[in-house]
């Protein structure tokens, strides 16, 4: 089966000039298929609070209220996702960039109330692989925004890490996919203020006793969760490392 990357990177790696030129620099060097999935959250609440609306967070995860959903639709449609396509495109890379709107590529339902009410957020529930197989054959890079549709005239706001794992899952069928979530430290961290003491294998025993130990903690549970949920369903491997890391596959593998 041909070999695929998907790279799924957020925070102020996407969202500052200097560290996207780099990020845009190192994904353009990788050889053969590759998709770019970005957040871009910071800048949804730096604009958000220009226009006078507040961001609330419940859990690290954003309440998606309408007027939020404008803003993000904005923010991670437009400005974030365009920027980082005219980027990869002077460096001869062909992008395209999508939400899951276009084509119908990924449709999600909104969220039911629970303890939380998180509004217009979409947790997803189809993914168009086959489209998306056929644009990467074609020579096309997709770069997905954190954004879905309910295909009734709705957008929902969704987290760029399921995103992620959901298309991987989804393409598993079609390549040999290599899941990469970046973020700002080298990997899963044994102590988190010591930035060389990272864990370079996980499996599930160690993963359960880590959470345990306190160890493994915060954000970086769902993120692992989300990584064993995409090995089952037959991505062939998870990374999670540095943005400045996607080419030399350091960091802590999940397996």
């Amino acid at each position: 089966m041909e070999k695929l990357i998907l790279i799924k990177v957020g925070g102020k790696i996407v969202e500052e000039e200097d560290t996207l030129r780099n990020l845009l620099c190192d994904f353009a060097s990788i050889e053969g298929y590759k998709v770019l999935v970005h957040g871009g959250g910071r800048s949804a609440t730096r604009i958000a609070e220009r226009l006078g609306i507040e961001s609330r967070m419940v859990n690290g995860r954003r309440i998606t209220d309408a007027e939020t959903l404008k803003v993000v639709t904005m923010v991670y449609g437009g400005l974030v996702n365009k920027n980082i396509v005219a980027g990869l495109q002077a460096m001869g890379v062909n992008a395209l960039g999508l939400t899951g709107a276009d084509m119908n590529l990924m449709r999600s339902e909104k969220r039911p109330v629970a303890e939380v009410d998180y509004g217009f957020v979409g947790d997803v529930k189809e993914v168009n692989a086959d489209l998306l197989a056929s644009l990467i054959h074609q020579g096309v890079v997709p770069v997905l925004a954190p954004l879905t549709h309910d295909k009734l005239g709705h957008m929902l706001n969704t987290n760029a890490d399921t995103i992620a794992g959901e298309a991987a899952k989804a393409l598993a069928r079609h390549f040999d996919v290599t899941l990469m979530f970046c973020f700002e430290k080298k990997g899963v961290l044994r102590d988190e203020n010591d930035d060389e003491s990272v864990i370079p294998e996980i499996d599930r025993d160690l993963f359960k006793r880590y959470v345990e130990e306190g160890v493994i903690q915060g954000g970086m549970i769902p993120k692992l969760e989300n990584a064993f949920q995409a090995i089952d369903a037959g991505v062939k491997e998870v990374i999670i490392t540095q943005a400045s890391e996607i080419g030399g596959g350091k960091g802590t593998r999940v397996s």
